[in-house]
């Protein structure tokens, strides 16, 4: 078994992660499943079984709502720059993911070690 410190681990654990979302950029289907496949077969733009018309758009009543523009929207930067833009937006989203979960434990670390030194006074 290889032993390696946390640090390592971390990082080779993000390059995974980039390289699985650059791939997926090349390899993932121009047909939406899922949420927003359903949301376009709801809205009677898609049947079940059938492909996504090239013209369909979810359409939202957000009147009244709350509501948000993605700044990334469907993992691209805009049709400028096609895969490269999507390839760019993977690798910002998977750091800031991980950003994010690094800061949330850190802050946890750094309660639990608060309240173990409070229970020690």
């Amino acid at each position: 078994m290889i032993a390696m410190d946390n640090k390592t681990f971390i990082i080779i654990g993000i390059a995974i992660a980039i390289v699985i979302g650059v791939v997926a950029v090349f390899l993932a289907s121009g047909d939406p499943d899922g949420l927003e496949s359903t949301a376009l077969i709801v809205q009677g733009q898609k049947s079940l079984t059938g492909d996504t018309p090239p013209d369909a758009e979810i359409h939202e009543d957000t009147a009244g709502k709350f509501a948000y523009e993605s700044p990334m929207p469907d993992y691209s930067l805009g049709d400028q720059l096609g895969p490269l833009g999507g390839i760019i937006a993977i690798v910002a989203g998977t750091l800031l993911a991980f950003g994010i979960v690094l800061g949330i434990s850190k802050l946890l670390v750094a309660r639990k070690k608060a309240l173990q030194a409070e229970a020690n006074q």
